[in-house]
């Protein structure tokens, strides 16, 4: 029962798709939603108070070493950080209180730019998070992930070269948000159960977009009608994706070892006398038996929380915001894009010349190409971009933000060129099913 009732409880609330007020969704959103609703006048000020906060204690621990930060090891490893993630908080802590009294170039703080997070995209993170951090020990810290890591390893290691567990990060990507994805990838990598090129491969290949906002990514190119050949070219196009990328560097190339030398290594080894079934059953009622209480699973939750908000929101407002400023204000992504237009116009794309300054933009922000896409007459190039913009993944204004913001191990760099290998594997995938479908 501790591992039944608390597992089917985090499956729900993660992972149980229910129609609400006419859209497919999960309990965790709804939640969020309404938190959202509730404190919608507030939200960017308490995001702006919390980015202040992080760049404060930052600064305290780096310069005072205050007692309650030595004595304690979650407040160290929250505020105590490199100099290049003290730079970005520092950063973030600018670009927030800039954008918040609209005070500075315009470019800093305009509805594209830095409005754009703070107002829109990091009140979402802030509620998201609240639930997610709050009840990611149901699916972390009960069992669940051992019992899909024997049923499934079978199926995820041949395939993506990963443990069974990860399905479970997949899964609740897919149907809540690919932020809970990251989330739930970091904390296993930082407990131990995958190595350094599982966690970069999970959290950059799977952290997918949810089905909630793949609908207001179509809706938004005026081709609803096609939602159900436009998700299933999409899932074809990431599985592919997925297959090739793993393989590949730079994720093929990462070490396969753990965050620390004395992480417990994951043994996937079926022992005689066991079924699948029946060794993840032994695993997770006995991962169920390591719980101490309620105290213990609400502290758990509650640094969960404290971590995302004040780990992921500084690093998201800096580099989000600078890679808005460069979609916004520069030629540099339209630049980018021209190197597509050839093998635009050879897969005979109309349009190709409109449809290559959508394709490079998506690293900045994921809705930008439906944005600048919806203007095209063509119907099979808005179908396009906005299949190809969310396989894409990584984009800077979320989750591109919260991988760096995060323990996984992946670069500016890393996440630039499978941002790149992401787009020229899916787009031959993704202009075959238009084809077809036009």
């Amino acid at each position: 029962m501790l591992f039944l009732i608390p597992s089917l409880i985090g499956i729900s609330l993660f992972m149980l798709p229910i129609s609400y007020k006419g859209e497919v969704t999960i309990p965790i959103a709804i939640l969020s939603g309404l938190v959202q609703d509730l404190l919608t006048a507030y939200l960017p000020a308490i995001m702006t108070v919390i980015i202040f906060l992080t760049f404060a204690g930052t600064l305290l621990a780096k310069l005072v070493k205050p007692a309650f930060i030595r004595r304690s090891a979650f407040f160290t490893a929250l505020f105590d950080v490199p100099a290049i993630w003290f730079a970005a908080r520092v950063l973030g802590a600018i670009f927030a209180l800039m954008t918040f009294y609209q005070i500075g170039p315009e470019w800093v703080w305009s509805e594209n730019t830095g409005g754009l997070l703070l107002y829109d995209l990091l009140p979402v993170l802030f509620s998201v998070f609240l639930f997610a951090g709050l009840f990611l020990p149901l699916l972390l810290n009960f069992g669940l992930l051992e019992l899909f890591g024997s049923l499934l390893t079978k199926v995820m290691r041949p395939l993506f070269r990963l443990p069974g567990r990860s399905s479970v990060d997949c899964a609740a990507s897919w149907l809540g948000d690919g932020t809970i994805g990251v989330l739930l990838t970091s904390k296993q990598y930082e407990e131990g159960f995958y190595t350094k090129r599982e966690a970069a491969v999970i959290g950059t290949t799977f952290s997918v977009v949810s089905i909630t906002f793949s609908l207001v990514v179509i809706s938004q190119v005026d081709l609803g009608s096609y939602f159900v050949p436009f998700y299933l070219t999409v899932l074809i196009a990431g599985i592919v994706a997925a297959l090739i990328c793993s393989r590949i560097p730079p994720l093929s190339t990462k070490p396969d070892t753990y965050v620390t030398e004395d992480a417990p290594q994951l043994d996937e080894t079926i022992p005689e006398g066991y079924t699948p079934l029946s060794w993840g059953i032994t695993q997770a009622t006995a991962k169920a038996a390591t719980n101490r209480g309620i105290k213990q699973f609400f502290e758990q939750g509650a640094k969960n929380i404290l971590d995302m908000w004040m780990g992921v929101a500084p690093i998201v407002m800096a580099l989000g915001t600078l890679a808005l400023i460069v979609a916004e204000f520069t030629p540099i992504f339209k630049v980018a894009g021209m190197p597509f237009i050839p093998l635009l116009e050879l897969m005979q794309v109309p349009e190709a010349k409109a449809a290559s300054e959508t394709l490079v933009v998506g690293f900045a922000d994921m809705f930008l190409p439906s944005v600048i896409g919806s203007g095209i007459e063509s119907e099979m190039t808005r179908f396009i971009v906005a299949c190809t913009s969310v396989t894409q993944l990584i984009y800077m204004s979320e989750v591109g933000g919260l991988l760096l913001g995060s323990k996984i191990p992946v670069s500016l760099k890393d996440l630039i060129i499978i941002f790149l290998e992401r787009t020229i594997i899916t787009l031959p995938v993704i202009v075959l099913a238009a084809h077809l479908i036009f």
